[in-house]
């Protein structure tokens, strides 16, 4: 009997294999978290050393802005994401639930990943998040409402950023670079 945890691991599988990674670094991340997703709690929080999450990078409709998080344990600001749940239907919907429970907005999705990222995971000492990164779009005339994983919420211009780390940097600029791509694809 296939159950809904088969559908989620067959479902991030699908969505690691058909990504087509923008550099050779990406790639390699790429290829390790295809080999982590031979394992069927590849999404759990169960899977040790390393296990896939979702986060989204919230823009503004008009691309001008981005919503980053204050988060509470890292103390950075950062984009929005979390855990997938078994209720998650695939990683574009986990990202998505985590941006709009942080977010406090609704935001839509592009369900193609942005970019991945690796980093040691605050939750299980020494363990590693792989982390799937999408772009989110929200209404930047709305504020986002600060949920109690993050001390502030705030919009910022994607050329005047805070201070943060470099994976945030990184994706903001993936995000411009496939906004301004979908600008010029439907002006045609």
């Amino acid at each position: 009997m296939i159950t809904g945890d088969d559908r989620l691991i067959e479902r991030c599988r699908e969505t690691l294999r058909s990504w087509r990674a923008p550099s050779q670094e990406q790639t390699a991340l790429q290829q390790e978290y295809q080999r982590v997703c031979r394992r069927d709690d590849a999404w759990s929080r169960s899977c040790s050393p390393a296990h896939l999450t979702g986060s989204a990078l919230i823009l503004s409709k008009e691309g001008d802005r981005v919503l980053l998080v204050l988060h509470s344990r890292v103390g950075r600001w950062l984009q929005t994401g979390g855990h997938v749940e078994s209720t998650d239907t695939d990683l574009a919907s986990a990202a998505l639930r985590e941006a709009q429970e942080e977010s406090g907005l609704i935001c839509t999705i592009d369900p193609v990943p942005l970019l991945l990222s690796k980093h040691r995971a605050p939750c299980a000492g020494g363990e590693f998040h792989l982390d799937v990164q999408f772009l989110a779009r929200a209404e930047a005339s709305l504020p986002g409402l600060c949920s109690p994983e993050s001390d502030e919420v705030r919009w910022f211009r994607v050329d005047d950023l805070p201070q943060t780390d470099d994976s945030v940097y990184a994706l903001v600029s993936a995000a411009v670079v496939r906004n301004t791509a979908r600008a010029v694809s439907s002006d045609r």
